[in-house]
């Protein structure tokens, strides 16, 4: 008897330990706040979909694109409607936030936000202006002084539309996608000032008129890939760790053979086991998914997945790969689908969240 009450208390022991160890999800969604509130704050169970709203931070400044310090205790966020950039402290027990800083985008039109790997650097890409913009970060999360800013130059026929900034794994390269200019530019960074000098292959030029938007690398480091938003197609790359260099691969589309409409790519990202790619389209309304060839780097039209909504700007697909969620922008409503790891297909789960001009969305997993 004294064996069996032994081993149940033992028993009792590690559920409770479990249970102080499981971990909240939380979910950000940055909005246009023409007629959204700014940031919305989730609690998500993902074992049903059903998220509990816990905070909406009050914005007039258009949040648009949202990104978190590589330690989760901050977050950053792109504001559209005033050409800054805001620092954020998250509470680690709730998720909710807590506003600490902000600063001028260096620009015009601040669309995107990236931080550097190791937490060094803010880069954030100025849309309007054609500008890039680099600032320092301080330990406590807040946005220190500003360490460089270059303004894209393109032909006459030419304005520069800065979109979207991607560091390197190890943070030495960045890749500054500029719509306007068709070309995707790469930087070495200097690893104290945060200072950007030309790589040694200045940049990738893509085809006229595809208008490089979103870019991501693979998890391997080997091959990247962009988002084309005017012609909307994905251009590979091959990856020259030691420069930092890209080297076209191939150009794909991301519409089906049989569509006839107007259509503009949008986002980017991949399975978490880098077997899957997956970029939105704002017109056919759809997310295009593709088989990867990891070894070679190219891509397999694997099929696409209805978003449920309208103008499908950003979306994420789930770090242990169960699940996407897509922002409808232009449909008000967040959508969950389920992702099935062996094809990569999606399944609309039925489950959506209401929002007014949803155009990010991140997680985050709190200890």
């Amino acid at each position: 008897m004294r064996l069996t009450i032994l081993t149940f208390i033992c028993f009792l022991s590690a559920i409770m330990a479990f249970a102080q160890k499981s971990t909240k999800e939380i979910l950000y969604v940055g909005t246009y706040t023409q007629k959204g509130e700014g940031i919305y704050v989730y609690e998500l169970d993902r074992k049903d979909y059903s998220v509990k709203e816990i905070q909406v931070l009050t914005s007039k400044t258009s949040p648009s694109f949202l990104e978190f310090h590589p330690n989760k205790k901050f977050l950053y966020a792109a504001n559209e409607g005033n050409n800054t950039v805001t620092s954020f402290a998250i509470d680690p027990a709730t998720g909710t936030l807590k506003s600490l800083n902000a600063q001028p985008s260096l620009g015009r039109g601040p669309c995107h936000v990236s931080i550097d790997p190791k937490g060094r650097f803010l880069y954030v890409s100025n849309y309007g202006s054609g500008q890039l913009g680099v600032y320092l970060l301080n330990t406590d999360g807040t946005i220190g002084a500003a360490a460089d800013s270059i303004q894209d130059k393109g032909l006459a026929s030419q304005k520069p539309h800065m979109h979207s900034i991607t560091p390197s794994a190890d943070g030495k390269f960045i890749y500054a996608s500029d719509l306007g200019i068709d070309k995707i530019m790469v930087y070495a960074v200097d690893p104290k000032t945060g200072k950007l000098t030309p790589g040694a292959v200045p940049y990738a030029e893509v085809q006229a008129g595809d208008g490089p938007r979103h870019f991501a690398i693979h998890p391997n480091g080997n091959f990247a890939y962009s988002a084309c938003e005017l012609t909307s197609v994905v251009n590979s790359f091959q990856i020259v760790k030691n420069t930092g260099a890209l080297v076209p691969l191939e150009r794909v589309t991301m519409l089906p053979e049989d569509f006839t409409g107007k259509s503009f790519a949008a986002d980017i990202h991949f399975s978490p086991d880098g077997k899957f790619l997956y970029a939105s389209n704002r017109g056919h309304e759809s997310l295009a998914i593709y088989a990867v060839d990891a070894k070679t780097g190219k891509l397999t039209v694997a099929g696409h997945a209805d978003t449920r909504g309208k103008h499908p700007r950003n979306f994420l697909i789930d770090q242990k790969g169960q699940f996407a969620i897509v922002t409808n922008k232009d449909k008000d409503n967040v959508v969950f689908f389920s992702l099935d790891k062996s094809n990569g297909q999606l399944t609309y789960s039925e489950k959506e969240i209401s929002i007014p001009t949803p155009v990010c969305v991140k997680q985050l997993f709190l200890n």
